[in-house]
Formats: C-alpha cells, structure tokens, sequence
C-alpha cells in the first residue's frame, strides 16, 4: 500500500515535469502553451512503451496505479472545467446580433456537413479497424461533433496573449461559446444512443433536465445573502466545498450514463457570477488545471496499449483538411454574411478553427464509450493539434498580408 502510495506520487511528479516541459517548448515554438502540455503528455504512454517494452511499461505504469491515475485525471478536469463555464458569457456586450448569430451558423453548420462527409467515408471506405463496430447513427453524430467543437479555453488563451485581432477577437470568443451548447447536446444524443439506443437518449435528457432544474436552485441558494456572506468570509473552505459538490455532481451524472463533464457544466451554471464568487471558483479551477495533464497521459497509456494496428494516415490527412476547410471557410462565409470586412473574417474563421482541450475532451470520452476505434481517436487527434498549432502562425500571415496591403494604397 504504502509502496503504490509512493509510485503513485512519483508518477504525479513526472507527469507535472512533462507537462512543465511541454509549455516551455511551446513557447519556444510560439505556439499555445497548452499544444505542448497536450502533445507531451499524450505522447508519454507510447514513448515508454517502445521504449521500455510492454513488460518495463506494465511496471511503471501497473493497472492499479493508473487507475488512480485516471480518477485523479478526471477529477483535475471537472474541476478545472467548472471555472471554464463559469466565465463563458462574459463580455458580450457591445456585438451585433446579426454577425454573432451568423457566425455561429456558419462555423457550426459548415463543420457539421464536413463531419458528415467524413463519417461517410468511415462508414462505407475506411478500413474496418478504422471504422470499428460502433452502431451507424451514433458514429455520425460522434464525428460531426468532433469536427464542429471550438476549444473555448484554449481560444481564450491565445486572445490574452494577442492585443492585434480587433472585433474577431470578441465575435471568435462568444460565436465558439454559442457553438459549443448545440455539439454538446449532440454529444450526448450519440452517447446515448451508443448506450441504450433511444431509451438512452431520453434519459440522457431527463438527466440533464432535473441537473438543470437543480443548478437554478443551486443559483438561488448560493445567491442568498447568508451563502454569499460565509463564501465571502471563507473563500478557501467555500472552495472546498464547492470542489466536494463538483465531483459529486459529476459521480453522479456519470452514474446515470452521461459524462461527468456535464457535472461540471451544471456546477458552472450553478455559482452565481458574483466577484466573490467568482474568486472561489478560480481557486477550485485553477487546482483542477494543475492536474489536467494526467488525464491526457492516461488517454495517451490507454491508446498505446489499445492495439493500434498502423497510422491512420488517410484518416489523418481527410480529417485535418476537412478540419481546416470546414472550420475556417465556415466561420468566414458566417462573418462575409454578417457585413465583416474580410481580414476580420478571415481572422474569425482562423480563430474558431481552435480545437485544442475542448476537442480531446470530447474525443476520450468518444474513445471511452467505444464509439472511437483507437485509429479513428488517433485520426481526430493530429486534426485537433494541428488546427490548433496553426492558428498562431495564420494569424500572423493575415496580420502581414494586411499591413503589405495597406502599404500598398497611394496616398
């Protein structure tokens, strides 16, 4: 007991040293820091296994360590993504509705058709590996959504670090927040569908019905004068237990055959977007933050030893240019139809074209329900680091053709 205590504690260290890594060589590359956190820690499992063997991997990394692994992973993400939605509707003001709204139908509807062209290749031209024995319609959905989520906290990164996008950076931002409620209502369509057929799908939304009903109390309770008064008081025992609450809340919702992740979002629903408030839920967010990279190592271990037989390379290459094409060239037909100017529709479509934590997320619990063969979650997940790498260098290459533009015009 003792000795995996220790092993355990070990391997956290490790793991937080990777990821560590990771940022530094991100920022070295002028990339997100979090590519390099995601790269490397995915990238672990599978280093250690061609480099160790399978028998010096089962040793380092035993089934009962990295289960705890796992719950510690998943825990750190929940928490984490609390503070995520928490913070998703603020500063909209001031954004006509039109461009939002059609910014939202094109970097969402597009995504969704190219999803679909690549679940047909998958269903009727992959090879069976690839395509794997999930039922047909759950698939589809799976895969649309995969290629029509936005990484709202990476994308919320790379704003903070970038004073140049002018109005694309505030259209970017609320158009993927607005995308990301129809995917994940999708998402759990294809979850339950993959679970219990239609008597899966209903109780998937019976589930989130009563969490919604029971977050609006949960607003008003923790809205009152005496709650808010002793989370005032007591910011770190607040935040205990609202971190106690969020893990609840997603033990429960997970029990019922949804994610926890949906835990999480009713938690964020939940807490009342006050200051004091919103000082609690960045202290739970930001320790849920420093565990995040154990998940992305124990999807990388599980994927190294899930039998993948050879590269997708054809499924690699399809889904990053329908990736890139349906993402950019939908978010930029949507700021066009809205009245932008092209440079800031180009830099929309560049922006929403961020995949990042939100769509790994959503590719382990694809991958964790059976619905992703590992060929197709390793497919999906070159797509989502590459979209994301590029949006640095894009947005440098408009920012630059924009100025030789300019320069350009007789005065």
């Amino acid at each position: 007991m003792v000795q995996n205590g220790i092993h355990l504690v070990a391997l956290l260290g490790a793991v937080l040293a990777v990821a560590a890594l990771g940022r530094v060589l991100a920022r070295a590359l002028r990339m997100p820091t979090v590519i390099g956190e995601i790269a490397l820690s995915i990238l672990l499992g599978p280093v250690l296994l061609a480099g160790l063997g399978r028998s010096l991997f089962t040793a380092v990394l035993p089934p009962d360590v990295t289960g705890v692994l796992k719950q510690v992973g998943e825990a750190g993400l929940v928490l984490f993504l609390v503070g995520v939605v928490h913070h998703l509707d603020r500063g909209a003001g001031g954004w006509r509705g039109r461009a939002l709204g059609r910014i939202s139908a094109g970097a969402f509807v597009v995504p969704l058709l190219t999803g679909l062209a690549f679940a047909g290749w998958v269903l009727w031209l992959a090879p069976a590996d690839v395509r794997g024995t999930a039922p047909a319609v759950a698939l589809v959905l799976m895969l649309a959504v995969a290629m029509s989520v936005t990484a709202v906290p990476v994308l919320a990164r790379i704003l903070e670090e970038r004073s140049d996008l002018g109005r694309a950076s505030g259209l970017s931002m609320m158009a993927s927040v607005l995308i990301d409620t129809p995917a994940w209502l999708l998402l759990t369509v294809a979850l339950g569908l993959a679970a219990g057929g239609l008597g899966g799908v209903w109780l998937a939304f019976a589930t989130i019905g009563a969490g919604g009903l029971i977050a609006l109390a949960g607003h008003r309770l923790l809205g009152s004068a005496p709650v808010t008064g002793f989370a005032s008081g007591r910011p770190r025992t607040t935040a205990l237990l609202l971190a106690a609450v969020t893990l609840a809340a997603g033990t429960a919702v997970h029990s019922l055959g949804l994610t926890a992740i949906f835990g999480a979002f009713l938690v964020g629903v939940m807490v009342p977007r006050t200051e004091a408030w919103s000082r609690i839920v960045t202290l739970v967010s930001r320790v849920g933050r420093a565990f995040v990279p154990v998940f992305f190592v124990v999807a990388g271990a599980t994927l190294s030893t899930s039998g993948v037989s050879g590269f997708p390379w054809a499924a690699v290459a399809l889904a990053t240019v329908l990736g890139v094409l349906g993402k950019v060239g939908g978010g930029y037909a949507g700021a066009r139809w809205g009245g932008e100017d092209a440079v800031t529709s180009l830099r929309v479509g560049v922006l929403v074209n961020t995949r990042g934590l939100t769509e790994i997320v959503v590719l382990q619990i694809g991958f964790a329900a059976g619905l992703l063969t590992p060929g197709l979650f390793v497919a999906l997940l070159v797509m989502a680091l590459t979209t994301t790498a590029l949006t640095g260098p894009l947005l440098d290459l408009i920012t630059r053709r924009a100025g030789a533009a300019r320069e350009e015009v007789p005065l």
